[in-house]
């Protein structure tokens, strides 16, 4: 195993749970973002973006950057890699033989996603706003949570699911099942039903709609806010969960906020119209965190063998073909920036 320098003190802690239950690999801890300091030869291992910056980066870093499909300020992050010499190895683009992901927190971001979502749709019968999101020991205790706050079940709530048959959409499903939803009260689409293209009225008549889509290239809008405002008083929608979170995405199917939002302020409200009952936001980018232990456990889990294959990643082909990505999206960088 070669030497390796985390982004923060979090990433070492989530990761070195599950290193730490394989074996002992006798890893040198060192001081919280000394990174850039590291010799050049140590790969940076990372979970989100890096700070802004102008920088140069002449590690090889391995992290979810979200620069690769036109995000707010993806040219100048790759521009750091070109005027640094360094790598990148993009957590989302690391893809086995058939092309799914090796390592992804899908699953708990949709279970976590959901259960923000009920908990906004509790808050909101109370005729209140959701306040303070806090991570939870396990799922359990996540689900016993919810079905408090909503009065013991969640019978009777309505929730949409689009991209329910991905890792994110599971979970999401997998959430309104265990806190007491019905079968027939989740509704469960993916590609075949957003075929014939939104915005899809069908959104506008549930509780809770998920978004869990992995978006990679323009479709038409799932829902609006000419079509919000439309809808008027009959509206049943009262909080949108956008797990997906392309919130900077030129292409964003729900372009009726543009904003993230966090554990402290979870929504953010939608423009409605005069008169119109209340429609919420969450854009939550690190939804697992919810569940630290569980989701982190599972990522190390998937993402070790491949790690594992770092010290030959000239001949591995999940790093070939990530080095092979990252190479194509610095050229559009350099173009775009001019350098």
């Amino acid at each position: 195993m070669p030497a390796l320098t985390f982004t923060s003190s979090a990433t070492i802690k989530e990761f070195s749970t599950t290193l730490n239950t394989k074996r002992i690999v006798g890893c040198k801890l060192v001081e919280n973002n000394s990174w850039p300091s590291a010799p050049r030869e140590i790969p940076i291992i990372g979970l989100k973006e890096l700070p802004l910056s102008d920088e140069p980066l002449p590690h090889t870093h391995i992290q979810f950057a979200h620069c690769y499909k036109n995000q707010a300020g993806w040219s100048s992050v790759l521009a750091r890699f070109f005027r640094g010499g360094g790598t990148l190895y993009d957590l989302e683009f690391l893809t086995d033989e058939s092309g799914r992901r090796v390592a992804a927190f899908g699953y708990h971001a949709g279970f976590a996603g959901a259960a923000a979502g009920a908990l906004a749709l509790a808050a909101k019968k109370r005729g209140e706003k959701l306040g303070q999101l806090e991570p939870y020991a396990n799922e359990d205790a996540m689900v016993h949570s919810v079905k408090q706050a909503l009065g013991g079940t969640g019978k009777g709530v309505k929730a949409l699911v689009i991209g329910a048959l991905g890792r994110c959409g599971r979970g999401a499903v997998d959430l309104f099942k265990k806190i007491g939803l019905e079968e027939a009260d989740i509704l469960k689409w993916d590609m075949a039903e957003t075929a014939k293209g939104g915005p899809f009225q069908e959104i506008l008549d549930v509780d809770i709609f998920v978004n869990c889509i992995y978006l990679s290239s323009p479709i038409p809008h799932f829902v609006t806010h000419e079509q919000i405002r439309a809808a008027g008083k009959g509206r049943g929608l009262s909080v949108i969960v956008d797990v997906s979170c392309d919130t900077t995405n030129p292409h964003n199917p729900i372009p009726v906020y543009n904003i993230n939002t966090t554990f402290s302020e979870p929504t953010v409200p939608v423009e409605v119209g005069p008169e119109n009952p209340p429609l919420s936001v969450i854009s939550i980018d690190h939804l697992p965190t919810l569940l630290p232990r569980e989701a982190s456990e599972q990522f190390s889990l998937d993402l070790l063998p491949s790690l594992l294959q770092l010290p030959n990643r000239q001949a591995a082909r999940v790093w070939t073909e990530a080095e092979k990505l990252f190479k194509e999206k610095l050229a559009l960088a350099v173009k775009a920036e001019g350098l």
